[in-house]
């Protein structure tokens, strides 16, 4: 996987497919049992919800506000959800999990070989959140008035990932290819890099900076800056 089109290729997260799986995390409550109609009145309800949180904030949207907008009555909403805090961590709920599914697992060629898997790491972030870029915007910049529960998720979903990259970062010192006096605070440095792209892609654009790019222009950054020796 060396670029977004394959990224793309191996992974389906359009936004029926999200919503998808959302329906089979929560059908127990969810209360539209056909799959069809269900998958396509959340993909309704979550795009208007990424919409109008981008918009003027997810504190500030009402119900009424998701109505109006998505075409769905009142009574259709409060099949799926019955609160909006329900309705958020619904949202969050899916980014954790996509980001737990799809970097949790590197190639298992990379397991003994940790400039690759950092690599790796940095380059699928970034493919996945530019894939997912409403979804992680709302995540990010609604962190602040998510309830505890949700602040918790979000919280413990980015020690997660700086986690896999401190492991790949140690992995790298004890072979003696990389020169990192504290893992946890480089990992801690590198998180931010990863999210300035979704945070501040309509910087990098006017740029002429393609997700691409940037992740190939990060890769040499962070590679220099942890000392990585090559062969030869």
């Amino acid at each position: 996987m060396s670029s977004l089109r394959d990224f793309r290729a191996r992974h389906d997260l359009s936004m029926e497919a999200l919503c998808a799986r959302i329906l089979d995390r929560h059908a127990s409550t969810i209360r539209i049992k056909k799959p069809a109609v269900a998958i396509g009145n959340l993909a309704r309800i979550v795009e208007t919800t990424l919409m109008l949180a981008n918009r003027k904030g997810f504190q500030s949207t009402s119900l009424r506000d998701l109505t109006e907008q998505s075409g769905l009555s009142m009574g259709a909403l409060y099949a799926y959800f019955d609160s909006k805090d329900t309705l958020l961590m619904m949202i969050l709920g899916q980014v954790v999990s996509v980001v737990e599914e799809v970097l949790g697992h590197p190639p298992e060629a990379l397991a003994t070989d940790p400039a690759g898997r950092l690599r790796w790491l940095l380059r699928t972030h970034l493919f996945l959140t530019e894939t997912m870029h409403p979804w992680f915007v709302f995540a990010y910049m609604e962190a602040k008035s998510f309830p505890k529960d949700g602040r918790d998720l979000a919280v413990g979903s980015e020690m997660m990932t700086e986690g896999m990259i401190a492991d790949a970062l140690a992995d790298g010192v004890s072979r003696g290819l990389f020169a990192v006096p504290d893992v946890t605070m480089t990992a801690a440095l590198i998180k931010p890099m990863l999210q300035d792209w979704y945070v501040k892609r309509s910087k990098h654009r006017r740029r002429g900076i393609t997700p691409d790019l940037y992740a190939e222009q990060l890769i040499a950054f962070v590679e220099a800056a942890v000392g990585l020796k090559r062969a030869g």
